[in-house]
């Protein structure tokens, strides 16, 4: 048997039993229990080889190949976790500019950059004005990499569904029964007080995101207007913290 065919017989043990002890159990007859009397001894021969009805295995190469196993399977599997817009064809703008930013929302990714040895990070938030169900004015900015982690998007990028602001948003604002909602969440601090109108701080660099449009959006912030069919208006608040390690 050469070396390919010998992992090939492990591997297949190791897939089939959750423990060694398992496997030296599957090797043992009734006939052996009989005449040893004692079933540790007859794992221990087992072990040694001198019984057993199929392949002789080592305990630490099986416990080895187990350990690497299962670190494959868990690396295919975070590597199966892809983005939920991918491999979609988004014709949308509003969908498209979700798609772009869904890898750094979804997996707070961070980089990098410069020789300051400076990481940065980037997160949005989404303002939608547009009507409900029941045909009511809703507007609202949404924390978008907190709606992430908290529901799956599937259905806003098979069109399914629109995305719409709720009451659990970083705010919420029902025109019509003039129903108004600030949350805090993991990312952004509400700053509802404010004279001038609503501000967002960021909680990883302390930032201030300025959400008038007449206003400009802040250090390291960036306002995007999102020509789209699906909303009487869409605004992407773009923001890149950085720090440095």
């Amino acid at each position: 048997m050469d070396q390919d065919d010998g992992l090939t017989a492990v591997d297949n043990i190791v897939t089939q039993f959750n423990t060694y002890e398992d496997f030296l159990d599957s090797q043992i007859t009734t006939v052996d229990l009989f005449y040893l009397e004692d079933e540790g001894l007859a794992r221990q021969l087992v072990e040694l080889g001198y019984r057993g009805t199929g392949e002789v295995v080592k305990r630490e190469d099986f416990e080895s190949r187990k350990a690497a196993i299962e670190i494959a399977r868990l690396a295919e599997r975070t590597q199966k976790k892809t983005l939920t817009s991918a491999g979609k064809n988004l014709q949308e703008n509003f969908l498209k500019a979700l798609a772009v930013r869904e890898e750094d929302n979804r997996n707070g990714k961070v980089s990098e950059v410069d020789a300051a040895h400076t990481l940065k990070k980037q997160l949005s938030v989404i303002f939608i004005r547009d009507r409900n169900s029941h045909g009511q004015e809703i507007s609202g900015y949404i924390d978008y990499a907190h709606r992430l982690k908290s529901e799956d998007f599937e259905v806003y990028f098979t069109g399914k569904k629109r995305l719409l602001p709720r009451s659990t948003d970083l705010s919420f604002y029902n025109w019509d029964s003039q129903v108004a909602v600030w949350n805090s969440t993991p990312n952004y601090q509400v700053i509802a007080d404010n004279p001038e109108g609503l501000l967002f701080k960021y909680k990883r660099d302390r930032k201030i995101l300025n959400v008038d449009p007449k206003a400009l959006p802040g250090d390291n912030s960036t306002r995007i207007p999102i020509q789209t069919e699906l909303y009487i208006q869409a605004v992407i608040f773009d923001h890149v913290s950085r720090r440095k390690t």
